[in-house]
């Protein structure tokens, strides 16, 4: 059995407390596509733990976390997020990286900031991480895999690679890179992680073959995808459906239930169209009761209303079929809530995403309200237990989307889930 838990809009929407709770069924948990510029944050026992590489289901002792081939990774964030479970306690051996998986180098994070600031006013809103260089290595056809790092190819790799940045830095004024002291600090980081690699595809499908559970986690979301999100404000890989056979091998007659996960309101990062974005009190009054602040930025996120028209573009794109919401809770303690349920577009009304920016920036969002006040929503732990008012809400969303709303995030505990 394979299930994949996908972000419906444009990340930070809580995917990591909905992966913690299946991992714990799991005998895998697989991260597919993505870098270091995504973060999911658990809190477990009243201690948070931020991931942006590591698959969150390693918090599970019986769970193998795999980072698969679509991920491109940053060694010294990789070892960072290692040691730093170490230091919790976790003996981190059940760990396995893709021998295919692309290489962040610190050549990639220079060029990241250069490309961002050439951009000037229209600036995208990179993490400036180095993830999109590293996917143009990838598929320029020059990139270092992890099978490179580990072997005596990567002084080779390195020196090559290292001679054309440092070309184009040069030539655009920005400062050159030594080889040497790559070479020596990165050799020591390739003899740390090369425990861990191997060839994860074969070892997910002999677990297919076994008929063990694999739970396959995307970074990011549907809107930020390469081909299917507003272009160009989005990532470098594919978080839907497809980077799933893409960045793991796992051919799609395999995948089982696509679970989608909502804010029960929502946000965004960096730059691009918002059609549901709230700029006053209501939108700041979200931000605060929500904690939007970006895991791995920490820039404030723009917060609006939870938008059906999106909602039902990444369903179909990617095949959902279940949602899981989280921050009920948050919603709740204001007095009115807005659910977007169609667009106006030149006094038209359209109930069908498109990602074309113009389209997206001249729409205006159709709303429905709802009364709110859940109050205290922590204890519930049923259905059956939820407020009225935050029933109404569920129920209209499942109306509108067809889909049904199978886990709830009341709280911010690991614990705080109702699941139907």
């Amino acid at each position: 059995m394979v299930n994949v838990v996908l972000g419906a809009f444009y990340g930070d929407e809580g995917k990591g407390k909905v992966i913690d709770y299946l991992s714990k069924d799991c005998d895998y948990a697989v991260r597919f596509s993505g870098g270091n510029n995504a973060g999911h944050t658990i809190e477990v026992d009243g201690k948070k733990f931020a991931f942006h590489l590591i698959p969150s289901g390693i918090l599970n002792k019986n769970v193998k976390a795999i980072l698969g081939n679509g991920v491109v990774i940053d060694p010294k964030v990789l070892i960072d997020e290692i040691n730093n479970l170490k230091e919790n306690g976790y003996e981190v051996d059940n760990l396995y990286i893709s021998d295919k998986a692309h290489l962040i180098l610190p050549y990639h994070i220079e060029l990241d900031r250069m490309l961002e600031d050439f951009r000037k006013e229209n600036k995208i809103g990179t993490t400036n991480r180095g993830i999109g260089p590293a996917y143009c290595d990838k598929y320029e056809r020059s990139g270092i895999r992890m099978e490179d790092f580990i072997s005596n190819r990567f002084k080779d790799c390195l020196k090559v690679n290292l001679e054309n940045k440092n070309i184009i830095l040069k030539a655009y004024g920005y400062e050159e890179f030594d080889f040497e002291t790559i070479y020596k600090e990165y050799s020591k980081y390739a003899e740390i992680l090369k425990p861990y690699v191997c060839d994860t595809t074969t070892m997910l499908h002999k677990a297919i073959k076994n008929n063990e559970k694999i739970l396959c986690e995307g970074a990011q979301a549907t809107l930020l995808d390469i081909d299917f999100g507003s272009y160009p404000f989005v990532t470098s890989s594919s978080p839907t459906i497809g980077g799933v056979s893409t960045g793991t091998g796992i051919g799609s007659k395999y995948i089982d239930e696509v679970y989608g996960v909502i804010k029960a309101y929502s946000s965004r990062v960096g730059a691009g169209p918002y059609v549901t974005e709230l700029t006053d009190e209501v939108g700041n009054q979200i931000r605060e009761l929500g904690h939007e602040y970006g895991t791995t930025t920490k820039r404030p996120r723009r917060c609006g209303w939870l938008d059906i028209v999106a909602l039902n573009y990444a369903i179909m794109l990617n095949g959902m079929t279940a949602i899981a919401m989280n921050h009920l809770d948050t919603i709740g303690h204001l007095d009115k809530i807005k659910l977007c349920v169609a667009y106006e577009y030149h006094g038209k009304r359209e109930e069908y995403f498109n990602t074309n920016v113009d389209f997206l920036n001249h729409c205006k969002p159709i709303y429905e309200e709802f009364e709110g006040n859940f109050g205290d929503i922590s204890h519930c732990k049923s259905y059956e237990d939820l407020p009225v008012n935050a029933k109404k809400y569920i129920e209209r969303i499942e109306e509108l989307t067809n889909t049904k709303i199978k886990f709830i995030g009341t709280g911010a505990g690991r614990t705080s889930i109702i699941v139907r």
